[in-house]
């Protein structure tokens, strides 16, 4: 054997698993910054296409773990995810992957790291929990299953260290992808639409559930602004696999020749719109960075949003208001999530061009502080723990 053969190292091999598209779109960038320290790095385990467009395996798709709330509505779904959690414990304790990385979805994952970790898998956690706005109960079963844990916001690490947990602020990788100055008029080009007439973006959510209780409300609503508004353009793009049932959404609210339903482009959507109204998730950050003016809104099971509103430890549900720590944008949750409040806080923005520029400012300097080479310092962090 010649020395070459002698030092050449095995490829690195990472098992992940993310839940629902925004975890998919964290999950490969992730996999990007990793690739570049490791070129013949091996992953699989639970992604999306976005994972699989960077060379990931999926032994099962994202949108399998995707449910929503606590009510009965989600038990119909939880045997199978459950039966999945199983499968891929046994598959992950036979071949041993170098290190796990769990992509948000904690209800899933941290059962899964801890089941891991017990057996010597190092494992990471990458999103903490937000157990600074629900569920601080949480923290302590992050410190049992995760031996590292990748913040996406910089109040995080301090957090986690004063509870004995291993952390790195990495940035929001999303930060660096988003142009601080984000070209609208490519994006309408893009899309079709006219340059200089007025775009609203409708983003119900990436999850059935989450269309169920947000799309009618969300068309009802753009269905009263265009009355108010008649040369209102609307874009919905449409998460995956949720093409053709928003369709049809769109036909039964006969808004067909004024709502133009996009397969995907939810970027590109924001991007080109002077206002949109969008679920509370993921979605509103993205909004945030590409300084788009915003009402959230959110909806569930009433038995869901009970629970949940016990569990809440802020006013704030959309994520730039909790970043800016105010109510920069409006939130109309459950009941008050009516077509007409809905339609009325839309309008409220087009109606004041200066608040526009405020929070348009406000943004930006959320933007400069998230931007990060998440990438790199991902993997650095990720090579620390392995060399321990």
């Amino acid at each position: 054997m010649n020395t070459h053969q002698q030092t050449v190292s095995p490829p690195l091999r990472l098992a992940m698993v993310a839940g629902e598209a925004s975890g998919d779109l964290l999950a490969s960038l992730l996999l990007q910054g990793a690739r570049a320290h490791w070129p013949a790095l091996q992953a699989s385990g639970i992604g999306g296409p976005r994972m699989q467009a960077e060379g990931f395996v999926a032994h099962w798709p994202s949108e399998k773990l995707a449910v929503h709330g606590f009510s009965l509505e989600v038990l119909k779904r939880v045997a199978g995810i459950w039966r999945i959690r199983n499968q891929l414990r046994a598959r992950l304790l036979q071949e041993r992957p170098d290190v796990f990385i769990g992509v948000d979805a904690p209800d899933f994952n941290l059962g899964l790291e801890e089941s891991l970790r017990e057996k010597g898998i190092k494992t990471v956690h990458f999103v903490c929990p937000s157990i600074w706005a629900w569920r601080p109960e949480r923290v302590h079963a992050l410190k049992r299953c995760a031996d590292h844990v990748l913040c996406l916001f910089p109040f995080e690490p301090e957090l986690l260290q004063q509870h004995g947990i291993a952390a790195t602020y990495v940035g929001h990788p999303l930060a660096s992808v988003f142009p601080m100055q984000p070209d609208r008029r490519d994006a309408r080009r893009a899309l079709g639409l006219d340059e200089t007439g007025e775009v609203l973006a409708l983003l119900p959510g990436s999850r059935k559930s989450e269309i169920r209780y947000l799309a009618e409300r969300f068309l009802q609503a753009a269905q009263l602004l265009r009355q108010r508004r008649p040369g209102l353009r609307i874009v919905l793009p449409a998460a995956p696999g949720h093409f053709h049932h928003l369709q049809a959404w769109v036909r039964a609210q006969n808004m067909q020749d004024v709502v133009t339903v996009l397969d995907g482009q939810s970027h590109t959507a924001l991007t080109a719109c002077d206002v949109t109204l969008i679920a509370s998730g993921t979605a509103t950050l993205e909004a945030a960075l590409l300084k788009r003016p915003m009402v959230i809104a959110y909806a569930m099971h009433p038995w869901s949003a009970k629970y949940m509103s016990r569990k809440q430890l802020q006013p704030w549900v959309g994520l730039p208001n909790i970043l800016c720590r105010e109510f920069v944008v409006p939130e109309l949750i459950q009941d008050n999530a009516t077509p007409e409040k809905l339609a009325d806080a839309v309008d409220a923005w087009f109606q004041d061009p200066a608040r526009i520029a405020a929070v348009q400012q406000r943004f930006s300097a959320l933007h400069t502080d998230l931007q990060r080479d998440t990438a790199a310092l991902s993997a650095h962090a990720i090579q620390e723990l392995l060399a321990r």
